[in-house]
């Protein structure tokens, strides 16, 4: 038995929106399954909850008259992984949802759920970093959007605002020809573990040259983060080994990994170089490249 002290269960996105600003003290429960953990803790902080589980206006994946992609928060990794849409045109995503607990986990945790934790290690958060996803959130006073580059602000904080609920994902669309993306994670126990090291990559050739390169990477700060040095390291650059060299090597401009009991700071640089070389290399030749 839960201690709550009060419960409320939301009708719809106007409803929850409402409640939120009836209750400013209240979290919200989607997939239960990070806040179950802290009321089963007695964490003081949870005992209001207004209930958004299984609402319909957040669930789905659609594709946009755009062409992007549009993504309800509550929906699950099970439907993430299955979902046709997902595989075709963000790869790295339905591979980090894979890549989450097992299948008990995944039918229920939410994607919104993943990003909103705020974790660094959030599996759900590097690709949603390199496909350059633009957040929807309601509140009470209206709809506003807002890019997931920037959306963590500090360990287990991000920038919702009190009252508000995100809504969906925004993907814009992806390119066709020349683009390739990966995501690797690095786990004691693999799925059944949270990341020691999380990373996606995506990358535009052209030429036999680096057009663009994405890298993100998850417990590598104290945020998921955007590797923009590695990144300008590729930048108009021949697909060869040097230049996979060059991006490793620059990506320690970007990151800063602390100690802890799942690895020393030492381990995480280590790995994060070796996942880059991975990672951006599993991109190429998704792209149809090959490094020389």
């Amino acid at each position: 038995m839960f201690d709550f002290e009060s419960y409320h269960r939301a009708t719809g996105i106007a409803d929850a929106t409402a409640l939120l600003a009836q209750h400013p003290q209240a979290r919200l429960l989607a997939g239960g399954t990070d806040v179950l953990i802290q009321l089963h803790h007695h964490n003081a902080r949870y005992r209001h909850v207004v209930d958004i589980h299984g609402l319909v206006a957040l669930r789905g994946i659609e594709m946009t008259d755009a062409g992007g992609l549009r993504i309800g928060s509550g929906t699950t990794f099970t439907e993430l992984i299955e979902s046709p849409l997902v595989r075709q045109h963000l790869p790295a995503l339905s591979a980090a949802a894979a890549s989450i607990a097992g299948p008990q986990i995944r039918n229920v945790a939410t994607y919104g759920g993943n990003i909103c934790n705020g974790a660094t290690s959030a599996d759900s958060a590097t690709p949603s970093l390199i496909y350059d996803a633009t957040l929807e959130i309601a509140s009470a006073s209206g709809t506003r959007f807002t890019s997931v580059n920037g959306f963590h602000t500090g360990p287990g904080s991000v920038a919702l605002e009190a009252g508000e609920i995100l809504v969906a994902f925004h993907f814009p669309p992806q390119p066709t020809s020349g683009a390739g993306s990966a995501h690797f994670k690095y786990a004691m126990r693999d799925a059944m573990d949270i990341a020691t090291i999380g990373s996606a990559a995506r990358c535009l050739i052209k030429d036999g040259k680096f057009d663009e390169l994405r890298l993100a990477f998850g417990v590598a700060a104290p945020t998921p983060i955007r590797c923009l040095h590695a990144e300008q390291a590729a930048q108009g650059a021949p697909l060869t080994q040097q230049t996979l060299a060059a991006i490793s090597e620059a990506v320690l401009q970007d990151v800063s990994p602390r100690s802890s009991w799942r690895a020393a700071k030492e381990f995480r640089l280590h790995l994060i170089q070796t996942m880059t070389r991975k990672v951006v290399s599993e991109a190429v030749e998704n792209a149809g490249g090959k490094l020389q």
